[in-house]
């Protein structure tokens, strides 16, 4: 087995946790698969930035050092799940029967999250509930620090007048309780509620967010800046999306797809000065599955008034783009929570749609997580 460059030049021997929240999701599935595959050796650790030398000596915890858990308020277990992945192309050929057992063992320590239907539990006793899980995990198999990575489906944004908490601000404050860094991959709300800003501020824990960026934005952060620097100036930027799987269905619902379209605006906002005409459209197309097409068309301006267009077309599968996002981010977290990093994390930008601050274009997001990769490598 090749050795990576974080495993070859530390000595590091804690164990990490990673709970997932949405832990028989996609993402998530397709993370503890491949992360047993790398170990294995099985193959390549493609998508995974923390596994290219500019990383190595940072401290960063081997990947056979993570443990993995989670939430879910569903019961297909794990490897019933990578082998439906297997199916639909996402996990590649007899992947799901070589790395069963770790599947099986991450399925052991999956808990049954909420509010479910018909729950009666409050708010107070659902938190409770989900720091105990995590502490007992984190009791049980001996691990040094958990970090919590929600990758559920997406959900609508709070109205003004909801005074409960959100789902995923639920399992955000249980973070917090049990003292577990925080990592939100989606658009949801999380740790961003209001009722949870003091307790966050208290708590002296990394977290960073939010919504991964994994495609159209991705492409969005490297081409806004183009028309910058070439003041070109863009007059309209639309874009659709076409993709199916459990995040077709859930942005079906308007109010999560609004969600979901604030944080690929806000790169263009943050970009050019201001929020060009045009919408972004998502469509759930269930047979695509786990496939997604996206695309965009520019309309911008050049000299003397001249106006023309570009069209852009990216064809992915979300899953196999975000898994390794989230090991990244899992091992950064834990790394940052080991040298004493708390609060928030805009060097971590590079990886998310709604950052928590820095800068919105992907090569000054990339040159803010080389630096604070450096910083990790020189904490030790």
């Amino acid at each position: 087995m090749t050795t990576t460059p974080s495993e070859g030049t530390t000595a590091h021997t804690a164990r990490t946790g990673v709970w997932f929240v949405g832990a028989r999701g996609s993402v998530a599935t397709t993370a503890v698969a491949g992360c047993a595959a790398l170990t294995a050796g099985l193959h390549a650790a493609d998508g995974m930035v923390t596994e290219t030398p500019p990383f190595a000596g940072s401290g960063l915890a081997p990947l056979s050092s993570l443990v993995f858990g989670g939430h879910d308020t569903v019961s297909c277990p794990l490897p019933k799940r990578a082998e439906e992945l297997e199916a639909g192309g996402v996990l590649p050929h007899g992947l799901s029967s070589a790395v069963r057992s770790e599947l099986a063992a991450a399925d052991r320590e999956i808990r049954t999250g909420g509010p479910l239907p018909g729950d009666t539990r409050g708010e107070e006793e659902l938190i409770g509930a989900f720091a105990t899980h995590l502490l007992d995990f984190a009791h049980r198999r001996r691990l040094d620090r958990v970090v919590v990575v929600n990758v559920a489906s997406t959900e609508p944004a709070p109205t003004d007048s909801q005074s409960s908490l959100p789902p995923s601000s639920l399992y955000a404050a249980a973070a917090l309780r049990a003292g577990s860094p925080y990592v939100n991959f989606t658009p949801s709300t999380g740790l961003r509620a209001p009722a949870l800003q003091d307790a966050l501020a208290a708590g002296g824990l990394p977290h960073a967010g939010r919504d991964g960026k994994t495609g159209q934005t991705l492409l969005r952060s490297v081409l806004a800046p183009m028309f910058v620097q070439r003041a070109l100036s863009v007059r309209a930027w639309s874009g659709t999306n076409l993709l199916g799987g459990g995040d077709g269905a859930a942005l079906a619902d308007p109010a999560a797809a609004a969600a979901k379209n604030a944080g690929k605006n806000r790169v263009l906002a943050d970009t050019l000065g201001t929020l060009p005409q045009g919408d972004v459209h998502i469509d759930d197309v269930p047979a695509l599955g786990d496939w997604k097409t996206a695309w965009d068309h520019i309309a911008f301006e050049g000299f003397l008034g001249s106006r023309m267009t570009l069209q852009t077309t990216w064809q992915g599968c979300d899953s196999a783009l975000a898994a390794p996002l989230v090991l990244d981010l899992a091992r950064l977290l834990a790394r940052a929570h080991e040298v004493g990093i708390s609060g928030p994390l805009p060097e971590l930008g590079f990886y998310f749609k709604d950052p928590d601050g820095g800068p919105a274009a992907l090569a000054e997001q990339y040159e803010a997580l080389l630096a604070f990769g450096a910083r990790l490598r020189e904490a030790r």
